[in-house]
């Protein structure tokens, strides 16, 4: 499973795999990052962390869903 960071840069925002040099995908907002991204993964198994601005983990999904190795209730 590869591992995905979307992160604030100078410029904007960037979705970037873990290791790489360069970005992946790069947007001007957070909305349309996570837009590319979602459109990016879509049938690749994959772990996005979402980071806030000030760089701490927001948020963290696994495409596909099925691939999520927590199985919770509900």
């Amino acid at each position: 499973m590869d591992n995905y960071h979307i992160s604030k840069t100078d410029s904007g925002w960037a979705l970037k795999k873990q290791g790489a040099d360069r970005a992946s995908k790069t947007a001007a907002t957070k909305s349309e990052i996570l837009t590319l991204a979602s459109e990016f993964l879509d049938g690749k198994t994959a772990s996005l962390k979402i980071h806030k601005e000030d760089g701490t983990i927001q948020e963290e999904r696994t495409y596909p869903r099925s691939a999520d190795p927590q199985k919770t209730k509900g």
